[in-house]
């Protein structure tokens, strides 16, 4: 050790007396100086703008000031990690080829210094040049923790550990490249290939099964990334340990093969050794068992969050198995092919994996299209061809072989996918119980709250049900009219939608059957008929047994509505509320959410993000168009607390009670006529009460068309029905708000920073080297 320490020391000394260590790493520095600053700078005046228009400003930020300033978009940490591959070939060209080139290779090989010892000493003077690198960096981050407020340093020690291995890694290869030519410049070049080729080779060869591991194993490509969002993964750690070793034992058979006279066959077969018991410890590292989590983030970003967990958990009576059916003419189909499925594993189960080692994966390909062209393909677009006809071209244009695709009789016989419309699924078993898990819009695997719905019912548990009244005319849960509701209720394309996310959805003819006793919640969408007398005596007795449920409805129709909704001691106001506006049509209202309707769109993080961090605690900023609606006002207690969710702005509605006219004149208010001024119009109520040992809760709307498939966003429709079946589904991966959410940086301090960074501290290192390179060319 003594021997690599001197020679370490003795490169180290070679590397400060030439004029190209200095350049990069002012060059680095300044670099680093200027991107920190100028994102700190904007931070700054950002912070000072926003306290001084609300005090308590700094309790209701949400974004991550951590986040901002050195991980994503113009940060630092990130400009830095895409441009550090320029800096490393450039020390690392003359390494060697300088002894070659200079003859000097000739003593090395004739010293009684070991091989091995000269490489090592060399690379671990690399290394230390690189950990002079972080080092920098590391300045930034210190100087962070006293311009932010409650810094998530996690992130950026893991951030800094991706940035050293990765050095240590361009380090490795350039030393290698260094030791093939007497041309600096051709080892610069050879390096930044290798490097391009690492990047790239994950995309090689994926069809093929055992290829396809080894180079999907071989990419460098994303696993700076994960470290960059604060997750370290032993396989990551692992990969650059072992491609580092690999490089540097090149490097020293390189120069063991030029001083001894062998055969090629043995010098290529001892790259191979070396290479092959490399790859195949980084391979059997990098499998699942031996796979291990470090999530560094304060608030646990990287992970699935504690509720998925314990689904996961409670599956551990056995494996779970999980089988995609591809279908070469179906949506998707090119995601769920051979050459995808390392990202389809990586992205859509590796975060459920860290959880549960015995996941079992298995795959079946087929072909198969119907006449109506849910299968992706309708037979019409193609006339006169049949199916495989049909599978033949596609299998062209995609390169696949159609002998590896089942065709439509023998799956069918295995399995008919006609009910999932031929889409790319994934069947999910445990034990005796299978549920689908499905693909949306054309490919993108599921998210979090799909594929936990999906494990929630392998678990056995009884999911929400939750009907809808039908036989009045009321909004249609299968139909795909603007004004219809199948967008949110029972569309399988929509990864939001109720039957995708935990709920049994059903119907019911209240003239004909009686509420299904499974129901969980029972929702009266805009009858435009009288209900009959049997139906209402049904509404009535579920509501005083204390069911939940959602009424909604249009102006015109309050006589239908309010025999019941006076049950729960409110009313239906006659009439339609108007605003009139410049641009729109009167009738259409702009109420706002109030902050307790906000407390309950809990899937919907960044629209409250949003909502704070450009209005602070204001609870008018975040409107919802209502077209055609009318006043909720009390009609008596029932017994109900009632909260408003969304309400009208003050003094700018009222409710019209004569003839209202939309495509003439404005309407004006006329207290002759009966029109109601009040300050504010509730149109949404949340109503709760203690009944029979449990709470019922109701939600009441004086619109429907909000809801429905035209202006629905799909967050209202979820919150919802979430609260009325008591928040047990959907299961929300929700995170809290981020603590480093201020600068405490004042923005003449900032300004002294960048003149620091990027112009003092270079400048004191540009006079250090230069001092120190007179010197030694005078000696």
């Amino acid at each position: 050790m003594k021997t690599i320490f001197q020679i370490t020391k003795n490169e180290l000394r070679n590397l400060f007396y030439s004029p190209i260590a200095w350049f990069l790493l002012i060059t680095f520095v300044v670099m680093c100086g200027y991107f920190y600053t100028s994102v700190t700078y904007l931070w700054a005046k950002a912070t000072q703008m926003s306290a001084s228009a609300y005090p308590d400003w700094r309790y209701r930020a949400t974004l991550s000031a951590t986040t901002s300033i050195f991980l994503e978009g113009d940060s630092l940490l990130l400009n830095v990690l895409q441009s550090i591959y320029l800096f490393v070939p450039l020390l690392t060209m003359g390494i060697i080829s300088r002894e070659i080139s200079t003859g000097t290779i000739r003593l090395l090989y004739s010293s009684p210094v070991k091989l091995s010892q000269i490489v090592l000493g060399k690379y671990f003077a690399m290394m230390i040049y690189n950990l002079l690198l972080v080092s920098v960096v590391g300045i930034f981050i210190i100087n962070g923790f006293f311009d932010i407020l409650s810094l998530d340093y996690g992130p950026l020690l893991s951030t800094l550990l991706a940035f050293y291995l990765l050095l240590c890694v361009l380090s490795a290869i350039g030393m290698y490249m260094s030791s093939l030519t007497t041309y600096p410049i051709v080892s610069a070049i050879a390096s930044f290939t290798v490097f391009f080729s690492l990047m790239n080779i994950g995309r090689l060869w994926q069809e093929y099964d055992f290829v396809r591991d080894i180079t999907w194993f071989l990419s460098i490509l994303g696993r700076t990334e994960k470290m960059i969002l604060g997750l370290i993964v032993s396989k990551d750690v692992l990969y650059y340990i072992v491609i580092i070793c690999m490089f540097v034992g090149f490097t020293i058979l390189k120069l063991r093969n030029g001083r001894e006279k062998k055969p090629w066959y043995i010098k290529t077969g001892r790259h191979i050794a070396v290479a092959a018991v490399c790859l195949l410890i980084g391979f059997v590292g990098s499998l699942p068992r031996f796979s291990g989590y470090w999530d560094t983030t304060a608030r646990k970003t990287n992970t699935i969050s504690e509720q998925s967990q314990q689904i996961v958990k409670s599956l551990n009576e056995g494996p779970l198995e999980v089988t995609l059916y591809t279908n070469l003419i179906g949506p998707g189909a090119k995601a769920g092919l051979p050459e995808s499925r390392n990202r389809y594993l990586s992205e859509c189960w590796e975060p459920y994996q860290r959880f549960k080692k015995d996941i079992i994966y298995k795959y079946e390909y087929y072909y198969d299209a119907d006449s109506t062209g849910t299968g992706g393909i309708a037979l019409q677009d193609f006339p006169g061809k049949t199916v495989p006809q049909i599978a033949a071209e596609v299998a062209k244009v995609m390169q696949v072989d159609t002998a590896d695709f089942k065709s439509p009789e023998k799956m069918r016989k295995e399995i008919d996918l006609r009910p999932e419309n031929l889409r790319l699924v994934m069947r999910l078993k445990y034990k005796d119980r299978s549920v689908f898990l499905r693909t949306y819009g054309g490919g993108d695997w599921p998210k979090s709250i799909n594929t936990d719905a999906a494990l929630v019912r392998l678990t056995g548990a009884k999911m929400p049900k939750v009907v809808f009244v039908t036989g009045e005319l009321e909004r249609n849960i299968y139909k795909t009219g603007e004004r219809e509701y199948s967008k949110d209720i029972t569309n399988m394309d929509n990864p939001g939608a109720l039957v995708n996310i935990g709920f049994d959805v059903d119907t019911v003819d209240l003239s004909r059957q009686p509420v299904p006793t499974d129901a969980s919640t029972l929702v009266l969408a805009d009858p435009k008929i009288q209900p009959g007398s049997a139906a209402m005596e049904q509404l009535r007795t579920y509501i005083d047994n204390g069911g939940n449920m959602l009424i909604s409805g249009e102006p015109g129709k309050q006589h239908l509505l309010n025999p019941l909704v006076q049950k729960t001691g409110f009313r239906l106001l006659d009439g339609k509320l108007a605003q009139p506006s410049e641009n729109d049509a009167p009738d259409l209202i702009k109420p706002y959410i109030t902050m307790a309707g906000l407390e309950i769109i809990q899937e919907e993080p960044a629209l409250l993000q949003r909502h704070y961090w450009l209005h602070g605690i204001r609870d008018d900023s975040l409107p919802l168009p209502m077209p055609s609606a009318m006043g909720i006002t009390a009609a008596g207690d029932s017994g109900f607390v009632s909260t408003v969710l969304v309400t009208t702005y003050p003094g700018m509605v009222w409710s019209k009670m004569g003839k209202f006219v939309t495509d003439s004149v404005p309407p004006v208010f006329s207290a002759q006529e009966g029109d109601i001024m009040e300050n504010t119009f509730p149109t949404v109520m949340q109503l709760s009460r203690k009944i029979n040992n449990r709470e019922q809760r109701i939600i009441l709307c004086s619109d429907a068309d909000f809801l429905s498939n035209r202006l629905s966003s799909g967050a209202l429709t979820r919150s919802f029905v979430r609260w009325l079946n008591n928040d047990r589904m959907p299961i929300y991966s929700i995170y809290p708000y981020a603590t480093d959410s201020m600068v405490i940086l004042p923005p003449q301090r900032a300004s002294i920073q960048k003149i620091a960074y990027v112009w003092i501290l270079p400048g004191i290192l540009a006079l250090l080297g230069t001092v120190l390179l007179i010197r030694r060319k005078r000696k």
